[in-house]
């Protein structure tokens, strides 16, 4: 995938990547459509790990992203090391979610009109820590309120147990992390996705909570 002409945002810091020249790009609505792809490749790929296990199909990513693709007001964040997507970020008005996103916070009393939801951060292991994650966080939260008409914004992660058998020996949640970005967790908004662990035959449930943050 090219790197596209008239990006909106460039980063000004020098990355730990010899030779590599870093950007981050912003595409909206319609413009996300040539970066489908690469999302669902970055998805197969990182969600791989713990705590997700996802043992990703390309049918099953279609069916999910077709939200994205959907929405004309989607927004897509792309970390780029010279000419390839080694990251992205996602985001769309939770009304323009599907009913399973939207479900926990009707019943909860909250109006999805007023949400602003983040689907994922997917990015390459060898450019975490650089500050990447960060920017994720606030060109998504930007555009937000550049829209005008949201009051939080939201993601949700998935719950594994501490004892899980495959979770890693160094293995370090990202609550904290999220915690400094401002979001709170709510674990009273809860939902279930289902998608196979890697090593499993089936589909198996599996428990999701949510994170909000007011925009100010």
């Amino acid at each position: 995938m090219a790197n596209p002409v008239g990006k909106l945002y460039s980063t000004d810091k020098s990355f730990e990547s010899p030779g590599a020249t870093m950007n981050i790009v912003v595409r909206q609505g319609p413009e996300i459509g040539p970066y489908i792809d690469d999302l669902a490749r970055l998805r197969i790929e990182v969600f791989r790990a713990f705590p997700y296990l996802y043992e990703g199909s390309l049918d099953y990513e279609q069916t999910y992203l077709s939200t994205y693709a959907s929405s004309p007001e989607s927004l897509f964040v792309l970390a780029f090391d010279g000419n390839d997507v080694v990251g992205v970020s996602t985001g769309v008005p939770m009304d323009q979610e599907t009913e399973a996103f939207q479900k926990p916070f009707i019943e909860g009393g909250w109006n999805p009109a007023r949400i602003f939801y983040f689907g994922e951060s997917v990015l390459l292991p060898r450019y975490r820590g650089q500050g990447i994650g960060v920017r994720f966080f606030e060109e998504r939260e930007a555009y937000a309120r550049q829209l005008g008409r949201f009051d939080h914004c939201c993601f949700c992660a998935v719950e594994r147990p501490v004892d899980h058998p495959l979770r890693p020996a160094d293995y370090v949640p990202l609550d904290i992390f999220w915690n400094r970005r401002g979001y709170i967790h709510q674990p009273q908004l809860r939902t279930e996705f289902s998608w196979r662990d890697v090593g499993e035959q089936e589909e198996s449930a599996k428990p999701m909570s949510f994170w909000m943050k007011e925009l100010r």
